[in-house]
């Protein structure tokens, strides 16, 4: 008698081609979408799971087209309510890797209120925040992100709203995970997406992301290979935080104030700066705060890009199955048992 082989077969391997969709992306041309969108398709095979049992869920913009063109499981839904229906799937399927892609107006306007709740639930979710500074989908209307003063369909004197700050907001909601990258910035953007995707927790990676059509100078100031090297700081666990063309800036602590310093001079050297610290809330928060526009601010900040923060706290779909198994072991058995069971409610 011939033995049979039971073993699983080999998993093939994947690579980026295999999270094309047979669906041709509708961005304008020099849209941000196509950056994010290759860098996600780059990082789908390093998850090591198959293509069904990564999900990509989406409310309405032009960022929440996403699903369509990844081939893998997707849900387009409504308006600002992404995040919900990750959560409810999350919590039902704990196996699958779930993506959310959202925009500024789609997570911090309608969906607002869903936002920080799931941040600080803290469901094992990956959240991409496409954050152009601008209604595109619906033609320019200003979002809650957009900067004061820009003139728009429904700012023809300019804004007077102050804009969120999405870093501060993901922090002060509770967020175990921020992050925030460009998305001409490829490589960089990659590895920010796959430090993301190995997170226990909601990961929230804000993506400054350009729209040609209604806002096409919103990130000039820190993508223009002009003035790039002077405007942004690229943060890294244990590395000081050193910026400028020919990395002659640094970044100092004086007692709990960031200061800009001079490192060309020679009576400062790295070894002083602020040594950066993903795990640190405190100094998290404080780069939250570098938000200042170099356009309007003389001794401003630069962006900081990169991440963060990181907590390590239990995911919310964990806690909640360890909830009822406790529950069941007590002997207060299933929802099926009870509702087949002999035992029912009297009401008076």
């Amino acid at each position: 008698m011939t033995d049979i082989d039971t073993s699983m077969p080999a998993r093939p391997v994947l690579t980026a081609k295999d999270f094309v969709s047979d669906q041709e992306p509708k961005w304008c041309p020099g849209c941000g979408d196509y950056g994010v969108l290759q860098q996600l398709r780059n990082v789908m095979p390093d998850l090591g799971m198959r293509q069904e049992d990564i999900v990509f869920l989406s409310g309405i913009g032009c960022s929440s087209r996403l699903p369509y063109y990844m081939a893998t499981y997707g849900v387009h839904g409504i308006h600002g309510r992404a995040l919900p229906m990750a959560s409810g799937l999350k919590t039902a399927r704990p196996e699958l890797s779930v993506w959310v892609a959202t925009g500024d107006g789609d997570a911090l306007s309608i969906g607002g209120n869903h936002f920080i709740h799931t941040l600080r639930r803290n469901l094992d979710l990956n959240v991409v925040l496409f954050n152009n500074e601008i209604y595109g989908l619906t033609k320019g209307q200003y979002s809650p992100t957009t900067k004061a003063g820009l003139k728009t369909v429904t700012s023809p004197s300019g804004v007077i709203d102050h804009p969120f700050n999405t870093a501060a907001l993901t922090l002060g909601a509770g967020g175990t995970f921020f992050a925030r990258a460009m998305d001409r910035d490829g490589k960089f953007l990659r590895n920010v997406l796959l430090r993301a995707a190995q997170h226990k927790g909601t990961s929230l990676v804000e993506v400054y992301q350009h729209c040609p059509i209604f806002n096409n100078s919103a990130f000039q100031a820190f993508s223009g290979q002009e003035n790039k090297d002077e405007t942004t700081l690229y943060v890294e666990h244990g590395v000081p935080l050193v910026f400028g063309k020919f990395r002659q800036k640094g970044i100092r602590l004086d007692g709990s104030t960031p200061v800009v310093v001079d490192l060309s001079k020679g009576d400062i050297s790295e070894s002083d700066l602020w040594i950066h610290d993903e795990h640190d809330s405190f100094k998290a928060n404080l780069l939250a705060r570098f938000f200042d526009d170099p356009l309007l601010v003389k001794d401003f900040l630069p962006r900081p890009f990169g991440i963060f923060y990181v907590e390590d706290r239990m995911p919310y779909e964990e806690a909640l199955a360890a909830q009822i198994a406790q529950a069941q072991e007590q002997g207060e058995g299933t929802l099926e048992e009870l509702l087949v069971g002999d035992n029912s409610y009297v009401i008076k």
